[in-house]
């Protein structure tokens, strides 16, 4: 007789599976609950105790690892030495096994979940099972996936056997699953050790979110995965109140947005295209928020998103139904709110909570060949502790509070960034350019008359005076950049000789 091994924390449709292997006169070993859940069924089973001989034991920890069951499923039928050591071990073939694990990622996913509890809830024999059975494919059927079910028993019930091709399929499935149970255990351990921990291999995972009806273009395939541990705080995890599934630069330009409004704590707005804000503004009401990063930009914010880091009114909803936007993101939406903007058929309302808005960690960027790993650029620097005023005119107040918000604006502009602005708003954006002198030109340009007085932001050092001095000529007074050129002092001399504050802040943010 033909036997089948399962034991499943989801029992979901197990039952019907099992007895569809009765009928194909399979013989059931089982376990604990499975074992129970079955035989109030009326289905005949095996224990592990009954084949093995040996009892559970520890809690529950030995159980399955025992030769009789390893045996059973690494054997391979096709070798006369295996064949004959099954036969001198009273070693019985198990053809079919159906295992899923403790649920590790649902535990850890608590808050009140404690280290002992999470360790508790590391599968070990299980993926033992499930590895032996998928490395002899060749011969034994290995299910993980409650929607395989059917297929097995459609094979079995035509066939009296599944076929290789099916078998192969499941097994790869097995290793893909086993390979994402230890990524996600090596990850939560990692976080365990208080120091900065520098692996020699990186191992993530990731659950598939959703296949997406193409990528950047319309010939690119893509799909989006969701870390199983992702922060609620994310695109990943926002919830979407309306409109059509997201793009894949959809994701991206709502990922781009976000980073950006949770520098702010007061109401803020942030209007942005292409993976560059157009548009960011602050202001006593959220409405006046969006009115000033609305001003920044008029054009650019047209098939934009927009950001803001309040509850959507009937207000400010009207406002933006004015306007042709691919997303809104907000952290709520109020019913009158709701009502005027899903009459507009294409707009996608996302709901996300704000509460871990401000925290780091690490992101990654695929390359050819690898993988790029650092720290997200997140540095709260609301009181600015290493700041310095390096020219002989000291920045006023107001001018202080110009630079603080542009500072936030540059960092999340593609190098080479420059970002015009005062101290409610940001008035004009030169993003991505080869040479800093060509950004500072075109930030200008877009904030026209309003640069007089205005501040000016830099990601990254003036390497010639050149920059200062055409800031200087277009009336900017006060200006914020790293440091750290060799040509610094040129710089500042500039600075001085048209009578502009500089602050270096020590501090870059290039952003490729």
């Amino acid at each position: 007789m033909t036997r089948a091994l399962i034991s499943v924390s989801d029992k979901t449709n197990i039952v019907d599976f099992a007895q569809a292997l009765v009928r194909q006169n399979i013989e059931i070993i089982s376990t604990g609950g499975t074992k129970k859940v079955l035989e109030e069924a009326g289905i005949p089973t095996l224990s592990i105790e009954e084949v093995t001989g040996f009892p559970e034991m520890m809690d529950g920890r030995v159980k399955t690892l025992h030769p009789l069951i390893h045996g059973g499923l690494l054997g391979r039928r096709d070798l006369d030495t295996h064949l004959s050591a099954m036969e001198d071990h009273d070693i019985t073939p198990i053809d079919f096994v159906c295992v899923n694990l403790y649920p590790f990622k649902e535990t850890i996913a608590r808050p009140e979940t404690t280290r002992e509890e999470a360790i508790e809830q590391i599968d070990i024999g299980g993926p033992s099972m499930l590895r032996s059975a998928a490395k002899n494919h060749a011969t034994v059927t290995v299910i993980v996936d409650t929607d395989d079910y059917s297929q097995v028993i459609k094979e079995l019930e035509e066939n009296g056997q599944t076929t290789l091709k099916t078998r192969q399929h499941l097994a790869a499935k097995v290793f893909h699953l086993t390979a994402a149970y230890d990524a996600l255990i090596a990850e939560y351990l990692t976080e365990q050790v208080e120091e900065e921990t520098q692996l020699d291999s990186y191992t993530q995972t990731y659950d598939l979110k959703q296949t997406l009806r193409y990528g950047e273009n319309s010939h690119q395939s893509a799909v989006f995965y969701e870390s199983p541990r992702a922060n609620s705080f994310s695109i990943a995890k926002a919830k979407q109140l309306h409109g059509k599934e997201l793009s894949y630069n959809n994701i991206k330009d709502a990922d781009a947005s976000i980073r950006i409004v949770r520098e702010f704590n007061g109401p803020a707005a942030v209007a942005l295209k292409h993976m560059n804000p157009c548009g960011i503004g602050i202001g006593e009401s959220i409405e006046e928020a969006f009115d000033r990063a609305y001003d920044a930009d008029p054009v650019s914010i047209f098939g934009g998103i927009v950001t803001v880091n309040e509850t959507v009114t009937a207000e400010l909803a009207d406002k933006l139904s004015k306007i042709f936007l691919e997303i809104v993101i907000a952290p709520g939406f109020s019913q009158d709110a709701l009502a005027v903007l899903t009459k507009k058929k294409n707009i996608r309302l996302l709901e996300l909570d704000f509460s871990e808005s401000r925290q780091g960690g690490k992101e990654s960027v695929s390359v050819l060949g690898g993988l790029l790993v650092q720290d997200q650029d997140w540095v709260n620097e609301e009181d600015a502790p290493e700041w310095s005023v390096v020219t002989d005119k000291a920045p006023t107040d107001s001018q202080m509070r110009a630079l603080k918000l542009n500072w936030k604006a540059v960092k999340h502009v593609k190098s080479n960034a420059i970002v015009v602005g005062n101290d409610k708003q940001t008035l004009g954006i030169g993003a991505g350019q080869m040479n800093r002198v060509g950004a500072v030109k075109i930030a200008i340009e877009q904030a026209g008359e309003q640069a007089e007085d205005a501040v000016m932001a830099s990601d990254a050092f003036f390497p010639m005076d050149d920059s200062v001095e055409y800031a200087a000529e277009n009336g900017i007074k006060a200006i914020i950049q790293p440091g750290g050129s060799i040509k610094d002092q040129a710089s500042i001399d500039k600075a001085n000789e048209y009578g502009i504050a500089m602050v270096f802040t020590g501090m870059r943010h290039f952003r490729h």
